[in-house]
């Protein structure tokens, strides 16, 4: 393997300092559980390395009822899944971050790192774009806040100038009577890849009348999408098994899915339709309770 150099600041500023420094061919490092396979196993081997082990607050996981819930940089899986905030507010991140990849992998890897990555089948992606999260970008001409729907650009492709990178992720403060629900289909219960995945959150008003709703899918096109017309099927209606079917089926027609070894397009298009279904019935007794 050929060798790199190895940053390790004490900042964010000194991090897009060295970024904007070193220029091309650099990687950021913070859980690191990507970027060691593909220098492993791949064959990539970066020009440089700017970990953020030594940033202060780097990991920090920090809830304000006004602002809403901050996910910083190198916040590890398992640490956001078990904060007691998150499990409160925010079970569908629970959901997302509690399944990707093995238990070692959740202590090491970051939810950041997983948006980062962009796999179109990433497990973090569906419930923070349901919860309408921003990522918050750094760089040397300043700091830019990104809708996370808008933050992937393609596989393995994100919005990320050169010499940027994410300080954290802001996810808004729950409606009062909200819920959300993310679940995914693959063939092995563990350690598997999302042949789709659905995440889902319902905000409601008087009984069960829905006054807003956010659906995304996972590893049906490039990026994750939002299937934008079963929400409109759902906002200001009551809610009902039967509309919420009818939600499942919209979010079918809205995906555009491609045929792999992994599944064949009807495949998953069939699977959107039965999960959407799944995570939205699970989403609207979240917000009843």
């Amino acid at each position: 393997m050929r060798g790199f150099a190895y940053h390790a600041p004490q900042s964010l500023a000194e991090a897009v300092q060295i970024l904007s420094r070193e220029g091309d061919g650099g990687k950021v490092l913070a859980g690191g559980t990507d970027l060691l396979i593909q220098v492993k196993e791949r064959g990539f081997v970066p020009r440089y390395v700017v970990s953020l082990r030594n940033v202060p607050d780097a990991r920090a996981v920090g809830f304000d009822a006004r602002t809403g819930l901050r996910i910083g940089a190198g916040a590890r899986l398992s640490e956001v899944a078990a904060h007691p905030v998150v499990q409160e507010r925010y079970p569908i991140l629970v959901q997302g971050a509690s399944l990707v990849g093995s238990l070692q992998i959740q202590n090491l890897g970051t939810v950041v790192g997983n948006l980062c990555n962009a796999a179109p089948s990433a497990d973090c992606a569906p419930p923070l774009v349901a919860l309408g999260a921003s990522a918050r970008i750094v760089g040397a001409g300043g700091e830019r806040t990104v809708l996370l729907e808008d933050f992937f650009a393609g596989p393995g492709r994100t919005v990320l100038e050169p010499g940027e990178l994410v300080a954290e992720v802001l996810v808004p403060a729950p409606e009062g009577r909200s819920g959300g629900a993310y679940e995914r289909f693959t063939p092995r219960q563990e350690m598997d890849i999302a042949v789709v995945g659905v995440g889902s959150v319902l905000t409601l008003g008087e009984g069960d009348r829905c006054l807003a709703a956010r659906i995304c899918l996972g590893a049906v096109a490039p990026t994750p999408v939002r299937a934008t017309h079963a929400e409109r099927v759902l906002i200001g209606q009551e809610l009902t098994a039967e509309r919420v079917a009818a939600a499942g089926a919209a979010a079918a027609a809205q995906a555009r899915p491609i045929s792999d070894q992994r599944g064949s397009a009807s495949y998953r298009t069939r699977l959107v339709e039965v999960l959407t279904r799944r995570t939205l019935m699970a989403a609207w007794q979240d917000a009843r309770g």
